[in-house]
């Protein structure tokens, strides 16, 4: 999908192949080696580009739920979002996942933002599901209206093009050139009432057409809303309705002014056109340049203007920093930039400075809602041979800072053996196959039979006011903040019928502390 919108946007030639860089066939997007390997993305990637005379920021996300809170975080820097659905499943379970994790939150996050959501229909070249049948699912499952932009003829190996509403015409394909690799289709268009298009397309599929038409136009009369796009895609011709993707971000998208007008922690109104520097910080990664080990701050520019050099304030800590090496994003290929303005995303080097979630400013101290973490629900101590002690921290503490896995230490000083706490058991996986790639170091990992986890707001007095907590264990986070592990939701129902005025507030979410 990524690789299409590209394609099509014009930054690179073939799916794979990023414009006069390089010949290699694996997604641009991926550039991280297991990525590559596996074939799906695990983390987010920002990809800068221009068509008809706007500069896209596309932020590819990661599709598996278990990294659902990497896309998390990127959606508090988008201004659309792009959702992809299988025409022949409709909504996977993954689709599904209740709030605290998966798309279910994301949803809440779009919708409180109110953030246009693109659906985009895909491997059309399968028997599919009615399109009316996704547009149900999607209003049943998430309160999606949908307004169809274009509408399928057909589907499977009959699939033959596509009705757009907006001109009224129709654009049937035919299939050239290598699947998947250039733009492997040719189109032509014809109007919705040409003669000539019935004899074009078989009998039954224009009979559908019509009914479909006049079905859709009877809806839009009651009030369909316009919240979600759907645009089907043909997999076989190597997506060429992504172009119209592209093409439809500019009509029925939501531009940063607009979008980013919105209001600080403290209800300070922060407008782009405002003269100060304000960015938002929504992703680190570590290691993108395996030869230089560093670590990059992804920021959205909110308001005013970025230049090379400038001096800003990290609002959670005060602290005033210099901006010396901003570069824009392309995956993990990289160009200097000397200034910036509003919905630009900029990677800054990050000497430690910035935590996911952090206001950068030059005007008056303002701050964006904090972003916080999902509540984990797998636990497991990660442990190496004593001769890699060195680089097993320095792998910990840099995987821990882009936000990868959360981490946290037992009570017991004798125990120094970080715990990993994820969402997801490919969390773990990555996070191993990360410390031997990156780090040289071989791991392992003890599981523990924990699967709640709860933050106590009232801190470590409180904790002590409680005395013992049965079926409970408590550990800390990394900023030595008390975190209680239950080993299911009755035992946490339980800890709270016994203590829950002592206890106070427990929170299933972290978010850093102002300092």
């Amino acid at each position: 999908m990524t690789e299409k919108l590209l394609l099509y946007g014009g930054a690179i030639h073939e799916a794979g192949e990023v414009k006069a860089r390089r010949s290699s066939r694996s997604a641009t997007s991926d550039w991280m080696e297991l990525e590559k390997q596996r074939g799906i993305s695990i983390t987010s990637t920002a990809l800068t580009f221009e068509y008809c005379g706007c500069q896209l920021n596309l932020l590819d996300t990661p599709g598996h739920q278990d990294f659902s809170e990497d896309t998390y975080r990127t959606l508090a820097a988008a201004d659309n979002a792009v959702l992809l659905v299988d025409g022949a499943k409709g909504i996977e379970p993954q689709t599904r996942k209740a709030s605290g994790g998966g798309w279910g939150g994301l949803f809440a996050v779009a919708r409180l933002r109110g953030l246009p959501v693109f659906t985009f229909v895909n491997k059309m070249d399968r028997p599919a599901l009615n399109g009316f049948e996704i547009i149900e699912q999607l209003e049943k499952e998430f309160g999606l209206q949908s307004y169809p932009v274009n509408w399928p003829i057909g589907s499977g190996d009959r699939f033959v093009g596509v009705y757009h509403r907006p001109t009224q015409k129709v654009v049937l394909y035919e299939k050239r050139g290598q699947a998947g690799r250039a733009k492997g289709a040719s189109k032509s268009e014809y109007e919705l009432s040409d003669p000539e298009l019935r004899q074009l397309i078989e009998p039954d599929l224009w009979e559908q057409l019509q009914e479909d038409v006049e079905l859709l136009e009877v809806g839009e009369e009651h009030g369909v809303g316009v919240l979600s796009q759907t645009k089907p895609k043909q997999a076989k011709t190597g997506g060429a309705q992504a172009e119209a993707l592209v093409a439809s971000d500019n009509a029925y998208g939501m531009g940063a002014e607009a979008s980013w007008s919105s209001r600080g922690k403290l209800g300070v109104a922060v407008a782009p056109t405002s003269p100060n520097f304000t960015g938002l910080v929504f992703k680190l990664q570590a290691n993108m340049d395996p030869k230089h080990r560093d670590k990059v701050a992804f920021v959205r520019v909110v308001s005013g203007k970025f230049e090379k050099g400038m001096k800003v304030r990290v609002a959670r800590s005060g602290r005033t920093v210099t901006l010396a090496a901003p570069q824009r994003m392309f995956a993990n290929e990289r160009q200097t930039v000397q200034e910036g303005f509003a919905g630009d995303v900029i990677g800054l080097t990050n000497p430690g400075a910035f935590a996911i979630g952090d206001t950068l400013v030059t005007g008056p101290t303002l701050a964006f809602p904090p972003i916080p973490t999902f509540s984990p629900e797998l636990f497991a101590y990660l442990r190496c041979p004593p001769n890699q002690k060195k680089p097993f921290l320095k792998g910990v503490e840099g995987l821990l800072g882009e936000g990868a896995v959360q981490v946290l230490y037992s009570t017991d000083e004798y125990i120094t053996d970080p715990v990993l706490a994820a969402v997801g058991q490919l969390q773990f996986e990555v996070v191993q196959y990360r410390m031997k790639d990156e780090y040289g170091v071989d791991t392992t990992l003890e599981p523990l039979s924990y699967n709640v986890a709860r933050w106590v707001a009232g801190g470590w007095g409180v904790l002590e006011g409680c005395g013992r907590l049965f079926n409970t264990t408590v550990m800390k986070d990394v900023y030595g903040r008390p975190v209680l592990l239950f080993r299911n939701e009755f035992a946490l129902q339980q800890v709270l019928g016994e203590h829950a005025d002592k206890l106070g507030e427990l929170s299933p979410y972290a978010l850093p502390p102002d300092v």
